[in-house]
Parts: structure tokens; C-alpha cells; sequence
């Protein structure tokens, strides 16, 4: 039983192992891709930005609430300067007197620990309408960074189906090298018949065995690529590279239906429309500067005043009141409270609100002159992409064509070759006919491929399921 369990067990890690080690498809290789390209990573992170902005705005109507403090030695000092003063006689009890200019002159003296706290409470009632635009126009430039992430993930798609498919032209192209060199070992073993009974010369012989090592030495190259390949996407994906190596893709042409939908479905257009809008709404939040702003507000203070010392520098009233020299108890001023509603009316900024208006207003203009470049360009690409589609499949006919009239060439030489009427070099010439009829056809495969990928981002179309 022990020995059961543990069987199962070292078959289930084998599997796991087995799996992890499985080659990738190519809907594994494309999501890795997605995670790890940094256009796509630069713009989510700035879309991020684009909510903060959004939740500072929604924040912006939220009570604030501020508290200070500070506390010092204070020392003050007032002069007071005396005119000429007059005094008249009250009947007979007073009978009058007049103190000459300066006779009052004095310096007031105030020192002592000076403590001061308080609480202030804002909030903004009304901003003339801006925030409302300035919300809209956030929202829009928001869908349009949405839509040109779109884009971003379709060019990766693109690119990474692209490695894919050179992927499998390089094994078809290895297959095709392979059996080149197996139909060739094949008719060295006859040449060297030939050249026992002296049907061919050794010159001729030697031709074969230089097309081996020619072919030879096209497997090294083609392997050599495969590798740099499986760097690439390596780096692309994050995937190990022991798992691409493994990757054994097959071309197949592409077959797309067209006349779904128009240009005015690319990202492109999209993102700029909802960018047209985002102006928009900033023209109308800049046009809003002469608009009154509503706040309300309401603080509490406190003020203290600790070891004071007042004091005069002269008596206050020459012979009557003495000179002042004061240290009264701690003096405190608890609670001052102010509470309110005001506002801003902005009757003239400078022309700093027109001169925002005027460049939003350009900005828009700049964002309609790129529609229409993009919209032309984007019509060009494609009825370029559309003639570039049907001449891939066409090629796909033709060089299928030709492949099959190489390998009949090849077969009807390879009998005459048998019996002596033909000589290496007129089959070595076939066979090298037939590789590159082969290794063209794929090629056309592979160009329709990306003709038909190229034709489906034309008008947004691009399928996954398709490639």
C-alpha cells in the first residue's frame, strides 16, 4: 500500500513537472506579453492619475478643517506724543489749567509669554460651476486613455502572433531542409552505385555531398534564429525559455470576411472624439472665472498672555497719576468665535480667464486638424491593407502551384538520375527548386497571415480566435 502511494505521488509530481515544462500557446504568450509591455504599464499608471484627479475634484466640495498654534516671548512698545491740551474751569471747582505740547508724552511697554491656538473650518459652497465641467472633462479624458490602451493591447497582440508565426515558418522551414537532406542521403547511396560502376564522376559526386553540407549548414542557420526568437519572447512574455522551445506552431491561412465595420471604429478616432469633448468642457469650466465662489467658514481662538509686564516710561499725568509698572495675573481672551458665509468676485483677473479660454479653444482646434490627418491616413492604410490581403492570397495559389510542379520536376529527374540520363548537378538543381518552391509557399502563408491581421486592425476587428 506504502509503496502504491508513493508511486502515485512521484506520478503526480512528474506531471506536474511535465505540465510546467508544456510549451505555451499563443493566447499564454500574448497575456503574459499584455502584463509585461511598458507602454501598457505607463498608461494605466497615468490613467491612475486621472482618478486621483477625478477623486481631488469629487473632494473638492468636503469641509477642511485646520488647527495652529504658536507660543513666544512677546514684546511691545507704544510711543505716545502729546499736542497741546486745554483744560477749562468748572465753575469753582476746577479752575483750569493747560498742559503744553508734550507735556503726556509716554512709552507703553508690554512683555510676557505670548500663547495663541485656534480651529478654522472651510468649505466651498459654490464654484461658479467649474468643478461640475472640470468632472465631465475628466471623465471624458478618462474613456479616451481607456481607448488608446485599447490600441496598446492590439499592437501587442499583433506583434507577439507575429513572433508566433515566424515560429512556425522556421519549423516548417527546418522540415522542409530535413527532408531535403533525407532524399538526399538517399541518392548519395545511389551516386555511390553510380560511381562504382563509373555511370558518374567523382566531380559529380562531390556535388552532392556539397548540397549535404549546404543544407547542413541552412539547419544550423535557421536553428540559430529560433533561438534569438525564443529570446525575444522571452524578454516579451516572461516566460521561461526552456517552455518556448517548445513551441510548434503550424501556418495556416487566415480567412476574414470583411465589411463588418468602418475606419470610424479605430482607437484612434474614438480617443480623439472623446478628447474634442474634454475640451469642451474645460472651455466651459474657464469661461466660469467672472462667476462669484461661495465659501463658508468658521474658526475659534484662543489668546494668552503669561508673566505680563506693562509698564510707562513716564508718569501718566505729571503730578497726578504715577507712573505705571503692572504685573497683573495671566490675561486670556476665551473663546473668540467667528462664523460666516463669503465670497470672491472676480471683476477683472487680468484677462487671465480670456487668455484660458483662447487656449482651450486652440487646443481644440489642434485635436479637429488631427481627426481629419487621422481619418485620411486611416482610410489610406486601409485600401492598402485590403489590396495587400488579396494579393497575399493570390501568392498563396500561385506558390502552391509552383510547389507542386517543383516536386513533379524533382521526381521525374530523381528516375532519370537512376538510369544515368541526368547528372547530380541537374538533380541537385531540382532539389534545390523544390526547397525554395516549399519554403516560398510557407512564406506566402505566413504574409497572408499578416495581411489579414493588418486588414482587421484597419477597422478595429482584430479576433483572437481567428489568428
Amino acid at each position: 500500500m506504502k509503496k502504491a502511494f508513493l508511486l502515485l505521488t512521484s506520478a503526480l509530481c512528474i506531471q506536474v513537472a511535465l505540465q510546467a515544462q508544456s510549451a505555451p500557446t499563443l493566447r499564454e504568450l500574448v497575456d503574459s506579453a499584455l502584463q509585461q509591455d511598458a507602454t501598457l504599464v505607463q498608461q494605466k499608471l497615468q490613467n491612475r492619475l486621472t482618478h486621483l484627479d477625478q477623486e481631488k475634484l469629487n473632494d473638492i466640495f468636503l469641509p477642511k478643517v485646520a488647527v495652529s498654534g504658536k507660543s513666544g516671548y512677546l514684546y511691545a512698545s507704544a510711543k505716545l506724543q502729546s499736542p497741546e491740551i486745554v483744560i477749562p474751569a468748572v465753575a469753582n471747582i476746577f479752575p483750569g489749567m493747560t498742559l503744553a505740547e508734550g507735556a503726556l508724552d509716554n512709552n507703553l511697554n508690554i512683555s510676557g509669554i505670548s500663547v495663541q491656538a485656534g480651529a478654522e473650518a472651510s468649505m466651498l459652497l459654490y464654484s461658479g460651476g467649474k468643478v461640475k465641467h472640470l468632472k465631465e472633462a475628466n471623465k471624458e479624458k478618462d474613456h479616451s486613455e481607456n481607448i488608446l490602451m485599447e490600441k496598446s493591447r492590439e499592437d501587442v497582440i499583433a506583434f507577439i502572433s507575429k513572433i508566433y508565426d515566424q515560429f512556425a515558418l522556421l519549423n516548417e522551414s527546418a522540415n522542409v531542409l530535413q527532408k531535403g537532406k533525407e532524399r538526399l542521403e538517399v541518392m548519395k547511396k545511389t551516386a555511390d552505385k553510380a560511381l562504382g560502376y563509373g555511370l558518374i564522376t567523382p566531380y559529380d559526386h562531390k556535388k552532392i555531398e556539397l548540397a549535404q553540407a549546404t543544407l547542413d549548414s541552412k539547419i544550423i542557420e535557421y536553428n540559430s534564429k529560433k533561438e534569438l526568437l525564443t529570446a525575444q519572447l522571452a524578454i516579451l512574455s516572461g516566460i521561461e525559455e526552456e517552455r518556448i522551445m517548445g513551441i510548434q506552431p503550424q501556418l495556416k491561412p487566415i480567412q476574414f470576411l470583411t465589411g463588418q465595420h468602418t475606419i470610424a471604429n479605430r482607437s484612434e478616432l474614438r480617443a480623439l472624439d472623446h478628447a474634442i469633448k474634454a475640451v469642451d468642457y474645460k472651455i466651459k469650466a474657464e469661461q466660469t472665472w467672472w462667476i462669484p465662489k461661495v465659501m463658508a467658514k468658521a474658526s475659534a481662538s484662543y489668546i494668552g498672555l503669561y508673566n505680563n509686564h506693562i509698564t510707562t516710561s513716564r508718569d501718566i499725568i505729571p503730578g497726578a497719576v504715577d507712573r505705571l509698572n503692572w504685573r497683573p495675573d495671566n490675561l486670556q481672551v476665551l473663546p473668540l468665535v467667528q462664523a460666516g458665509v463669503g465670497f470672491k468676485w472676480d471683476l477683472f483677473d487680468g484677462k487671465e480667464g480670456k487668455n484660458a479660454i483662447a487656449r482651450a479653444r486652440v487646443e481644440r482646434q489642434v485635436l479637429e486638424s488631427k481627426v481629419r490627418d487621422a481619418r485620411d491616413k486611416l482610410q489610406l492604410n486601409q485600401a492598402n491593407s485590403m489590396s495587400n490581403y488579396k494579393v497575399a492570397n493570390a501568392q498563396i495559389a500561385l506558390k502552391e502551384k509552383a510547389w507542386e510542379i517543383a516536386g513533379t520536376a524533382l521526381s521525374n529527374i530523381e528516375k532519370e538520375f537512376r538510369y544515368g540520363t541526368k547528372k547530380s548537378a541537374d538533380y541537385i538543381e531540382a532539389e534545390n527548386d523544390l526547397e525554395n518552391a516549399e519554403l516560398e509557399y510557407q512564406t506566402a502563408i505566413f504574409n497572408q497571415r499578416r495581411a489579414a491581421i493588418e486588414l482587421m486592425r484597419s477597422t478595429q476587428e482584430l479576433d483572437f480566435n481567428k489568428l
